[in-house]
């Protein structure tokens, strides 16, 4: 390969942090705006969106409550939790400072506005009135970044690295999602809080940003199993499980030594191929997420032994 190892590494991980960023302030915009629409009696709180960044040991360690400030300074604010936002940004920042003369200037110097404005406006996140602004600056500087490199960059090796990682932790980020969303979808509630139960789902969908092209492309009201359907199998959807895998196969075509992670990435099209949504249990369905980032983390870790 004529790209260093080092060089492809932090393009990787640079994609896979600007991605981080921006999806942790998407889950943070819908559970504000969740926790709005459902009544008073169902008590959902800040738990699911630690559970969902796979950091619930962590703020235990560092927490003895979980109430709405805790947690939003957990997951926009902490240094030592890898999955905040200023965390991210800290570390794609830094990826990025070590491939300037890679990635355009363009965009080195978006990532750095970006990166100002978290630090310096972070105290906003705490109020309601002030959240939401803040929360859509940082999904919008995140995809300048992103356009930017689509736009500007040169589509080689190092691009190839870019987007392999930023589909990955799409993917990842996606399994989690539902999987955590799913899970606290008011299972034992009786009748009178089916509307609410769409309402979640509906939830799920704007998690991932999918609840327009999901009317477009099912045009059918909200339901579980379409909406999981949708989210794992759709190929034309950005944010699906199946077109975020086989993203991260083309790119791997247009590298060397490409064998061993394209065999992984095309077991899992075809495991996520073969999920049955309209038979899928939610004992089973958690079941299944599980094996879909088990996936995910083998392909992670080839990538480490075939490249860097």
């Amino acid at each position: 390969m004529s790209m260093l190892s080092r060089v492809a590494e932090n393009l990787y991980w640079l994609g896979r942090y600007i991605e981080r960023a921006e999806n942790t302030a998407r889950l943070i915009t819908v559970n504000s705006n969740l926790l709005l629409d459902l009544p008073r009696r169902v008590r959902l709180g800040w738990q699911p969106i630690v559970d969902i960044i796979g950091a619930s040991d962590l703020y235990k360690d560092q927490h003895d409550a979980v109430d709405e400030r805790s947690v939003l300074r957990f997951i926009v604010a902490s240094p030592t939790n890898a999955g905040s936002i200023l965390h991210s940004l800290t570390m794609a920042r830094e990826n990025a400072r070590t491939v300037r003369d890679i990635i355009p200037r363009e965009a080195w110097e978006q990532i750095n506005h970006l990166y100002a404005l978290v630090k310096e406006d972070i105290n906003r996140v705490y109020t309601q009135r002030t959240r939401f602004d803040f929360l859509r600056q940082i999904i919008l500087g995140a995809q300048t970044i992103t356009g930017l490199l689509s736009g500007t960059m040169t589509h080689d090796e190092g691009y190839a690295f870019l987007r392999v990682g930023r589909n990955l932790e799409r993917a990842d980020m996606g399994t989690r999602i539902i999987d955590v969303r799913s899970a606290s979808l008011l299972p034992d509630l009786s009748g009178e809080l089916t509307p609410f139960e769409n309402i979640q789902w509906m939830s799920v969908l704007k998690s991932m940003t999918g609840y327009q092209m999901y009317r477009r492309s099912m045009r059918l009201r909200v339901r579980r199993a379409d909406v999981l359907r949708f989210l794992l199998q759709n190929l034309q959807f950005p944010r699906s499980f199946l077109h975020c895998v086989s993203a991260v196969e083309d790119c791997l075509w247009e590298l060397p030594n490409h064998e061993k992670p394209i065999a992984l990435v095309q077991s899992l099209q075809r495991k996520v191929q073969r999920i049955n949504t309209d038979k899928l249990e939610q004992s089973q369905l958690h079941d299944t997420l599980d094996n879909l980032q088990l996936g995910l983390a083998k392909i992670s870790t080839e990538l480490k032994h075939s490249y860097f």
